[in-house]
């Protein structure tokens, strides 16, 4: 792991002094002029620490039986959590930094994007800051949360990439598209809990690691803050969330498939069904395609597609290259919507 250290240093000044030069036993000295010390230098890691404490307090644990994750203080009575944190529940406990305790009602969840929103007994908590912009890679980054059940614990990083996704992951959920990348350490419990800039903005609310297991080291992923508030604030208002939809079974194009098909293309997104009700049936899209362009985006992979998917609106309409056999041609896509 990569730490990020904000030191400040200082120049400690000895200060000698000195008596006139006189002759014989009886020679008065010159009062001493009081000497200015230096102040004592910063601590280590005081800014992180400062960030720490202040941003701490808007960070909880969500018990859900014997497991749980973390959350992010959204409202004063509203936390922001993953929706595989509280499953199926509908009444969780909150534990706070201070040590208390209290009820939480899950008001609805989103599974497109793994987000659950959660409204507090307590009121009146510490809103967090949250920043819609992207971070860079190489910002620092600061991430907390509840891992294995410890409180609050904090690990730091910088972000490491933007754009990410879990390779793999695109043919069983669309949660693990489109995420930011940290090497701060992420582990069980800390899905839920934030990840923050240097100045404690929550730039995204941590999801998933690839565990050492995997031959990973530190490779934590986010969602990021613009995402959550847009699913968040649509979860308050109608309790559900509105996303875009091709109406498309999506698979990954290996080389056994891509022989078998005859298609002269090695990488992009296969089309593996196409619903007749929805809004890609009438673009001329077909089993056995592969999608190797969408919205002015390249496409090599599922996750490719899912991450450019999210950037359309549903009711609009994206160009695509698809590669049909040895032929390659352009089509209109519409967009169409769903709810999670």
């Amino acid at each position: 792991m990569t730490e990020t250290r904000w030191i400040s240093a200082a120049l400690l000044a000895a200060v000698i002094a000195t008596s006139a030069c006189t002759t014989g036993q009886d020679a008065v000295q010159p009062p001493r002029e009081p000497v200015a010390t230096a102040p004592a230098p910063p601590a280590p890691d005081a800014g992180l620490a400062d960030v720490v404490d202040r941003i701490a307090p808007s960070v909880v644990t969500v018990q859900v039986g014997e497991g749980g994750g973390s959350g992010v203080v959204m409202r004063p009575d509203v936390v922001v959590t993953n929706q595989h944190v509280v499953g199926q529940q509908r009444e969780v406990l909150i534990a706070y930094a201070d040590g208390g305790r209290s009820p939480g009602t899950v008001l609805a969840t989103d599974t497109v994007t793994d987000l659950a929103v959660v409204r507090t007994e307590r009121k009146n908590l510490p809103v967090a800051e949250f920043r819609t912009t992207l971070p860079r890679p190489g910002e620092p980054a600061v991430a907390i949360g509840s891992p294995l059940g410890f409180q609050n614990s904090v690990t730091a990083g910088i972000i490491s990439g933007l754009h990410r996704e879990i390779p793999g992951s695109g043919s069983r959920t669309q949660s693990l598209v489109d995420l930011i990348q940290t090497d701060a350490a992420i582990s069980p419990g800390n899905s839920g809990g934030a990840l923050l800039d240097s100045l404690g903005r929550v730039v995204g609310i941590n999801e998933a690691y690839i565990p050492p297991t995997a031959g990973a080291v530190s490779l934590g992923f986010a969602i990021p803050s613009a995402t959550v508030l847009n699913v968040a604030e649509q979860l308050l208002a109608d309790g559900t969330a509105t996303h875009p939809y091709l109406g498309v079974s999506l698979g990954r194009l290996t080389p056994d498939i891509q022989q078998r098909l005859g298609v002269r293309t090695d990488h992009g997104a296969l089309v593996m069904n196409v619903d007749q009700t929805g809004p890609a049936a009438t673009s001329g899209l077909r089993i056995g395609d592969v999608i190797v362009q969408f919205a002015g985006q390249e496409i090599r992979t599922v996750e490719d597609l899912l991450s450019a998917l999210r950037q359309t609106k549903p009711g609009g309409k994206a160009p695509a290259t698809v590669v049909q056999g040895e032929t390659r041609k352009q089509i209109e896509l519409t967009i169409g919507s769903r709810t999670g």
